[in-house]
């Protein structure tokens, strides 16, 4: 027990460094996050020591259960892909650049618009998507504009990572949560709206109280002509493939077929369109292409090292002890402050999975996952999406710093926190 503990807190405190650190390493032109070492080390130190059973490991992996590690990898990158393939097509930042233009005047209204714009993709997307393609058109808008970027980067970060809990894909963790608890996506939905309902109202309110005076400033904006979508009949497949994978996922615990074969099938049927539509109208596959090397792969070693981790866990019987703690309180806030905390430890993802193994209720699960979206605002370790923020306003010369980051984002978290866990109070 004790070496395991050593390695698996050696491996995550190793993590949080380089985080904080944003160390990458460029291999062939393709940019490795360094993090993601020490916990593949920690998990490979785990099986050589025989801490983490390889026979547990196996049957996880070709368990034909939902909770697969790889069912759960290939449906949030196959749902993914459809979302970033909208964005390589220009559909995104068409609709942005629609949001900006209808707004004369005043910061307060193209930061409302743009917020409910960011709030209705992130529901039918993911977090994860909305922080990839919307933080650098932000970034380069509110240059153009001459205005501070900060209200509308947090302000998106905020609405990406609130109303990410209102569908089960909404982020990786809710996928993971809810397919281990064996929740359908209309019954996952019907839990979570008034959770998510609150902690979106709350967190909005408090995003514009941090940053009224900025929005109070004149706006100047020198912004180009939007290019026309030049790939209409790309974007009308993209988008039937996209609208029929959420009904289906909606319906598919109804008709039993599990979420992971919808979105690998739609994004299927998307490539086979794609390619029949190419082949026809003679053009290249350069938007596939750029899509495949867009998709966030490190996702894929960072859930199977800390599957891996949290089995080790499991098996020496600490988690065991950790959930016995967990159960001297109420569990809807003990489960959703510990998670938020633990985000923080270990990132959401690895968070969900360990905290996956402790919960024995739905009512542990759906407060896990609370946690595990608001999570992410206290530091930008909490989440993939923080990393990838951070990192994006980096490459864009926008200094947001991990003290600032988690200034604005903690005094967000915990109003929001206990507005979502009232909520789920109410329908639990």
């Amino acid at each position: 027990m004790v070496w395991t503990l050593v390695i698996s807190i050696t491996s995550l405190l190793a993590m949080i460094v380089l985080v904080a650190l944003s160390s990458t390493k460029v291999l062939k032109h393709v940019k490795f996050p360094l993090y993601l070492i020490p916990l593949v080390v920690g998990a490979i130190l785990l099986c050589s020591f025989g801490f983490a059973s390889i026979d547990g490991i196996k049957d996880a992996f070709i368990s034909t259960s939902p909770v697969n590690p790889l069912k759960i990898l290939a449906l949030f990158i196959s749902m993914a892909f459809l979302s970033i393939y909208l964005d390589e097509l220009g559909f995104f930042s068409f609709l942005a650049h629609k949001a900006v233009g209808i707004t004369k005047g005043g910061q307060l209204p193209l930061f409302l618009i743009l917020y409910a714009l960011i709030t209705v993709l992130t529901i039918f997307t993911s977090n994860d998507i909305i922080i990839l393609t919307f933080t650098p058109f932000l970034a380069h808008f509110c240059k153009r504009a001459k205005i501070s970027p900060l209200p509308y980067l947090f302000g998106e970060f905020i609405a990406a990572n609130t109303w990410s809990m209102l569908f089960i894909i909404g982020n990786p963790t809710n996928i993971y949560l809810g397919t281990f608890a064996n929740i359908a996506f209309f019954e996952y939905f019907k839990t979570m709206a008034i959770p998510t309902l609150f902690a979106g109202t709350v967190s909005f309110l408090f995003i514009l109280l941090l940053f009224r005076k900025k929005l109070k400033e004149p706006l100047d904006p020198s912004l180009e002509e939007v290019e026309p979508i030049k790939e209409k009949t790309s974007l009308i497949i993209n988008l039937i493939c996209l609208s029929v994978c959420v009904v289906m996922l909606a319906i598919s615990s109804y008709i039993g077929i599990e979420m992971v074969y919808v979105s690998v099938g739609a994004f299927l049927v998307l490539l086979i369109a794609e390619m029949i539509h190419g082949i026809v109208s003679k053009r290249c596959f350069a938007h596939i292409g750029h899509s495949f090397k867009r998709l966030p792969y490190q996702v894929i070693p960072l859930l199977i090292s800390m599957f891996v981790i949290v089995l080790s866990l499991k098996e020496q019987g600490i988690s065991s002890h950790f959930a016995s703690f967990l159960s001297q309180g109420d569990s809807i806030w003990m489960y959703g402050t510990f998670s938020t905390l633990f985000c923080n430890l270990m990132n959401n993802i690895p968070m969900s999975v360990f905290f996956a193994s402790l919960c024995t209720n739905e009512t542990q699960i759906y407060a896990s996952v609370i946690g595990s979206n608001i999570g992410a605002f206290l530091t930008p370790l909490g989440a993939l999406a923080g990393i990838m923020f951070v990192s994006l306003c980096r490459k864009e010369n926008i200094e947001v710093s991990f003290f600032q980051f988690s200034k604005v984002g903690c005094l967000v978290a915990i109003p929001t926190l206990v507005a979502a866990l009232l909520g789920l109070m109410i329908v639990a």
